[in-house]
């Protein structure tokens, strides 16, 4: 009987049903694309002790930095869909490095399996508070009388900030300097120095310095007002149209993970991000909690990827 007891176990497992009953039966990696300390490391750092409440075993977050995320993203694909290595990122490595890089080594509409978007934050057009401009009206005037010298900063080539710029250039039918930094550190000195003139900063980086009065926020890149900021207008509301950007973060894993794993993973992920431990916080910081579905995932990622695609081309971005 024990004999049989083993062929048939052996079996279940040879079809891969077994999933259901061991996992996390060793280390789940959470890979984050990035160098530790942003946001997307951030979103990784806050799930990890959830998933571990509610699902058992050990969640480690591994930084697997470079190439503006897609090195991290490759590592994720290669790795066996057995729901033990998981991809934590922003938008970037999903829709925008695969049109900025040449060969990145994975395809980002075939090679994951999308669980959820975590979060989102919109883009802030944000001044320093000793800039001439106080509305978006005097930005676009100023545009309008004096081409290609508004200087727009961003944390380097193909980010969000940066397609936010391009994007506003595009809708308005004006242009502009583009003054890529490597990263967001270096733009919020050369920001709070006056050294630029503005930047569509991620409402999570700016938020301090808007509230200590140092920088002067003109226009929120969200469908709808930040409760953050009820004061400061949508592009949208001001007539500029097709300009919604969010930064966004979220799971993902290797094409192929058992169905019965994903869906555990997504219950645990959704049940994380509205914890009263964890929601609140997030939203303080700027993130709106999205938690959408592995199909709306994998739709928006689709659609995501054809926009930026688009933009890139239209606009003759490059990478660094």
């Amino acid at each position: 009987e024990t004999t049989m007891k083993k062929w048939v176990f052996g079996l279940i497992t040879a079809i891969g049903m077994s999933s259901a009953f061991a996992w996390p039966d060793k280390p789940v990696s959470l890979v984050v694309p990035f160098p530790p300390g942003g946001s997307t490391d951030l979103i990784a750092r806050v799930l990890a002790p959830k998933l571990q409440e509610r699902l058992g075993g050990s969640f480690i977050i591994e930084n697997k930095a470079g190439a503006t995320g897609t090195i991290g993203a490759g590592i994720v694909t290669r790795a066996a869909p057995d729901g033990h290595t998981l991809f934590v990122s922003s938008l970037g490595p999903f829709v925008i490095a695969p049109h900025l890089i040449a060969k990145v080594p994975y395809d980002a509409l075939k090679d994951f399996d999308y669980i959820t978007i975590a979060v989102q934050a919109p883009n802030v057009l944000v001044v320093p508070a000793s800039s001439p401009h106080k509305t978006m009206a005097d930005v676009i005037a100023f545009h309008k009388a004096n081409p290609n010298k508004f200087t727009l900063a961003s944390s380097g080539n193909g980010s969000s900030d940066h397609l936010t710029a391009e994007l506003f250039w595009q809708q308005t039918g004006t242009t502009g300097i583009h003054v890529p930094y490597k990263g967001g550190g270096p733009v919020m000195t050369d920001l709070l120095g006056a050294q630029v003139d503005g930047s569509f900063m991620n409402i999570n980086t700016a938020m301090p310095q808007i509230l200590a009065g140092k920088l002067r926020a003109l226009s929120i890149t969200s469908a709808k007002r930040s409760p953050l900021l009820p004061t400061v207008p949508s592009l949208e509301e001001l007539g500029i149209k097709e300009s919604n950007v969010y930064s966004w973060q979220a799971i993902a894993a290797p094409k192929g993970i058992p169905a019965d794993i994903k869906a555990k993973l997504y219950a645990a992920i959704v049940a994380g991000l509205n914890d009263p431990a964890v929601k609140p916080k997030l939203l303080e910081l700027g993130f709106e909690i999205v938690a959408n579905t592995p199909e709306q995932f994998t739709a928006y990622q689709a659609a995501e990827f054809s926009r930026w695609a688009k933009l890139i081309q239209s606009r003759n971005i490059k990478a660094d």
